[in-house]
This record gives structure tokens, C-alpha cells and sequence, in this order.
């Protein structure tokens, strides 16, 4: 998940993953240099929370939260799962 170190989105984003058990990495774009416009190049986006599930770019929090709310963020994160277990 890319995020800064103040994101409140960054922060309901990482909640919702740890309720699913879900182990991520946080690479913090602000402590890098040209941070943004790295995470512009790969996403298309200059927003934080990015999160990307295995190598699927799924966007930011609301599209994390519109995946669950869909009930397709567990058979996601089970295929991941699978596919790295």
C-alpha cells in the first residue's frame, strides 16, 4: 500500500486489510524523493491510499471499501493467497 505518514484514508485503508488478516507492506511516498510523481507513473493516480492486492492495482480506499462492500474483496484476497502460498 502506498501511503503518507498522515492519511486518514491511509489509516481506514490499513484497518479494513488487517481485519482481514491481510499482511502488506506501507511504502511511504512522502519520504521519497519524487514520491508523487513515481506513484503517478504506476498508478495514473496522485492520491494515497494506493493498494495494489498481488499485482492488481485496486486503487484507493474507496475502491477497497467498494470491493468489500460488493463482497469481492475476500475471494481476492484468497486468490492471492493461493497464488503465493
Amino acid at each position: 500500500m502506498y501511503c503518507t505518514a498522515f492519511c486518514p484514508y491511509c489509516v481506514r485503508a490499513e484497518m479494513l486489510l488487517k481485519s482481514k488478516g491481510v499482511d502488506f507492506d506501507k511504502i511511504f511516498i512522502d519520504e521519497m524523493p519524487d514520491g508523487f510523481m513515481k506513484l503517478y507513473k504506476l498508478t495514473g493516480r496522485r492520491t494515497v491510499p494506493q493498494i495494489f492486492i498481488g499485482d492488481r492495482h485496486v486503487g484507493g480506499f474507496d475502491d477497497l471499501a467498494a470491493l468489500e462492500s460488493r463482497g469481492e474483496l475476500e475471494p481476492l484476497l484468497m486468490t492471492i493467497s493461493q497464488e503465493h502460498g
